[in-house]
């Protein structure tokens, strides 16, 4: 193959749009890349934890600015969250709401708690710790699901005071 016939070759892949032409003729390789068009993104959703076959493509970042609330609506989430006490862990492990999967849970919403009333236990080094309520009051929110893990200071339960 001479000069004038691989110049041909580039000025036709240019004019088709090929991405890439790879010739294997003996002695001669000769690979010609096109230029790459830009295409909109192929988005890969992976549901298990093994790693993706193909290399990852990226994308363009999208910025999405958040609905902004009204002042009514943060007026009246301020009046209703400033009377909610919430009890937090007061150490790192796994927040359990009862002794044992077949008893019931020692608070569930709506219920009344009173001061020093167990509300959860939390797991810490295989040692099960009772987590006691500092006030009383009425269990609005449970913040936190059974069996997960928690650090310390996380917001475990929002109580209304009594």
């Amino acid at each position: 193959m001479d000069f004038n016939q691989i110049q041909d070759l580039i000025k036709l892949v240019a004019k088709t749009g090929v991405s890439e032409v790879k010739i294997d003729q003996g002695d001669l390789k000769l690979t010609i890349k096109g230029e790459q068009k830009h295409t909109e993104p192929t988005v890969v959703y992976q549901t298990s934890n093994v790693a993706p076959a193909v290399a990852p493509v990226a994308t363009p970042s999208v910025a999405v600015a958040p609905a902004t609330p009204s002042k009514e609506e943060v007026k009246t989430a301020v009046v209703e969250d400033s009377k909610l006490v919430t009890i937090k862990s007061p150490m790192i492990g796994t927040f359990y709401r009862s002794s044992s999967p077949d008893k019931p849970a020692f608070a569930q919403v709506g219920d009344s708690i009173s001061k020093g009333q167990v509300v959860c236990l939390i797991e810490a080094m295989k040692l099960f710790n009772d987590i006691e309520a500092e006030i009383s009051g009425k269990i609005v929110k449970v913040l936190v699901d059974d069996a997960t893990p928690v650090e310390y200071d996380q917001p475990l339960f929002l109580v209304d005071p009594a």
